[in-house]
């Protein structure tokens, strides 16, 4: 089953009551008419994300402590409507103590071998995106190919280069920086959604999300999840460059765009030749991660792109 991704822009209050997420939205005018307070439910265990997004929503404690059972990642946005937060539940698998002991214990050649099956896959994806759009990529093939244990020679930064300067035909000077021009502000938006699902998978699998397997960062609490995510980044990719095609370059965040984001973690992938639901792919790769740890299987299951 896909979970619900859930989204609150307008001032409300959440609340819980027979196991079903409540949102009650106050009493308002619309053209000098009065609207009378509105009630809607959403059973807690159809969700899998929740997006707050605006500054006047009032949470219980009681539903977020449910939301978290039920390994529902929560989102909190800033002032400007980007994500600025996540909430996890810290005990999402049955066998989560001996998974932890497994991913610790993993040794650093097996952690390069990870990341060189992380970077071959997104290379691919990105080749597999600008090759849908008409644009040469047999150096990217290439490149996804020579990747070597622990990506010694840095290829994904390569890849990177190319593939950011080709995707955006009306921004030729497009750089991929998190506090850059437009369509950063799209992409930033897209990959907090898809860390979220990562990482609440990441937790339902009984891996720790700040041990990554490459990413190393003291101050990061998410370093799988930046790891394994990135395969998937050439979906939200996908999306945003639909949405440039759209818009062209007006591209302040709206309602519609944000729809378009909201519907990531549905969107569909290829997983070994079938097509899967982007959320339920990420469930079947952090599940490969966690065998991987355990000696179980040597490969992570990653989604292709697909041409289609």
């Amino acid at each position: 089953m896909i979970k619900r991704t859930l989204y609150f822009g307008n001032p409300g209050y959440l609340n819980t009551k027979n196991e079903q997420l409540v949102i009650t939205y106050p009493a308002a005018l619309a053209g000098g008419q009065p609207l009378p307070e509105e009630t809607k439910q959403v059973p807690i265990e159809d969700i899998g994300v929740v997006i707050l997004d605006q500054q006047q929503i009032t949470i219980s404690q009681g539903l977020m402590a449910k939301l978290l059972a039920n390994n529902v990642a929560l989102i909190t946005c800033d002032n400007s409507h980007h994500p600025t937060g996540l909430m996890l539940n810290l005990d999402g698998n049955s066998l989560q103590s001996a998974k932890f002991q497994a991913q610790v214990e993993a040794s650093l050649p097996l952690k390069k071998q990870l990341w060189q099956q992380t970077v071959s896959a997104k290379i691919n994806n990105q080749a597999d995106m600008l090759e849908s759009k008409g644009i040469p990529v047999k150096n990217m093939r290439n490149w996804a190919m020579e990747v070597k244990s622990g990506d010694a020679e840095n290829h994904e930064a390569m890849a990177a280069v190319y593939y950011w300067k080709n995707l955006f035909e009306i921004f030729p000077e497009f750089k991929r920086e998190r506090f850059g021009e437009p369509p950063n502000n799209l992409l930033n938006y897209g990959y907090a959604i898809l860390r979220a699902v990562v990482a609440r998978n990441i937790v339902g699998s009984g891996l720790l999300p700040t041990l990554g397997i490459f990413h190393k960062n003291k101050y990061n609490a998410y370093c799988l999840a930046d790891d394994i995510m990135e395969p998937y980044r050439p979906f939200v990719d996908k999306v945003v460059w639909t949405i440039v095609r759209q818009h062209g370059k007006y591209l302040e965040l709206t309602p519609a765009m944000k729809k378009s984001l909201l519907n990531i973690p549905a969107m569909d992938v290829m997983m070994n030749g079938e097509k899967s639901p982007l959320m339920l792919a990420t469930q079947k790769t952090t599940a490969s991660v966690a065998k991987c740890f355990e000696g179980k299987q040597r490969k992570i299951a990653y989604p292709e792109f697909g041409l289609s």
